[in-house]
């Protein structure tokens, strides 16, 4: 539900100050964490007196996203009365503009023939994740690769930021990460590359969004500075997770929110936002609830954690 209809933000003259957005992956309904993240993100920006929040479907990953999914995301928030700005992006239908910037870019590329089966075991710790070590920086590791990814060059100067939430990092892409993937070997390109690449294309001013995503945010900025983006301001929340540590997800098939008792999780997604809202008493319909939750958003009020345990109102 769109207050301004189909109107675009993107091509304003005089585009707010303040720019925020939502981008969930239609991989499933939104759960309890969406929520959290949908309400965080709306209320930063809806606080300003001069902004913008947008809808971006990320739905790259074409073996797991689905237009079912897209419309239950989509009818679920507009009844908890999310009101969005401008036209929807979908991921899926911008591959042009994905591989124009990649184009651009080719002297900090290069083509990879490594598999991730290849590549996961090195580290012991983690066996499914990997530092990548370069093999294919000069030329092919395996020359008769029938298909290839595309890498972008990393350099061993450590990359800080201000967290607005989590405070300041500092990460050495090279050392933790590697050169690290822009598109697939089956063509798709990849969620670092395409986030940065429409967060400036959407004027996207001010990032919030779960602590799960805190360690990408590095090799975004490094990406932003070769194309010569504008680095936004950053705020990571911290993740909600069930008793055994898991963080509510699609991909841990959490329960989806429903229309029932709307006010009750919109409520809970404010307490866990540090934001201590009333009981749900005072509150006689969700506009009511809306209103306070905009004039009392304190992003200062969220826990400074990486994650938190934490069980729906629903499920209680």
């Amino acid at each position: 539900m769109s207050k301004f209809g189909n109107s675009t933000i993107i091509n304003k003259k005089t585009p707010p100050s303040y720019v925020g957005r939502f981008a969930p992956s239609p991989t499933g309904p939104l759960h309890f964490g969406s929520l959290i993240a949908a309400t965080a993100s709306y209320l930063a920006a809806r606080s300003k007196t001069d902004s913008a929040w947008l809808l971006r479907m990320e739905d790259l990953d074409t073996g797991r996203c689905k237009a079912e999914y897209a419309k239950s995301i989509l009818k679920t928030m507009e009844t908890f009365q999310f009101q969005w700005d401008g036209e929807i992006i979908f991921q899926s239908k911008r591959n042009n503009n994905y591989q124009d910037i990649l184009d651009s870019i080719q002297p900090y590329t290069y083509p990879c023939s490594c598999t991730r089966k290849q590549l996961q075991g090195q580290t012991a710790e983690n066996p499914y994740s990997y530092i990548y070590p370069g093999n294919c920086r000069e030329s092919l590791a395996n020359p008769d690769a029938k298909q290839t990814s595309i890498r972008l060059r990393t350099d061993s100067k450590t990359l800080c930021f201000d967290d607005q939430c989590q405070g300041k990092f500092c990460q050495n892409i090279k050392e933790k990460v590697g050169d690290f993937i822009l598109k697939r070997s089956d063509g798709l390109f990849a969620y670092q590359l395409a986030v940065v690449v429409d967060d400036a294309a959407q004027g996207i001013t001010d990032i919030v969004r779960g602590a799960d995503l805190f360690d990408n945010t590095p090799r975004q900025i490094y990406l932003q500075q070769i194309l010569g983006y504008p680095q936004p301001d950053y705020l990571h929340f911290p993740v909600a997770t069930t008793h055994d540590g898991k963080k509510l997800s699609k991909q841990n098939q959490s329960r989806e929110i429903t229309a029932h008792n709307k006010r009750s999780q919109l409520i809970d997604a404010l307490a866990f936002l540090g934001q201590q809202p009333p009981a749900l008493k005072e509150f006689t319909n969700l506009d009511d609830l809306w209103r306070w939750a905009v004039q009392n958003w304190d992003s200062a009020n969220i826990p400074r954690k990486r994650k938190i345990h934490h069980e729906p109102a629903t499920k209680r």
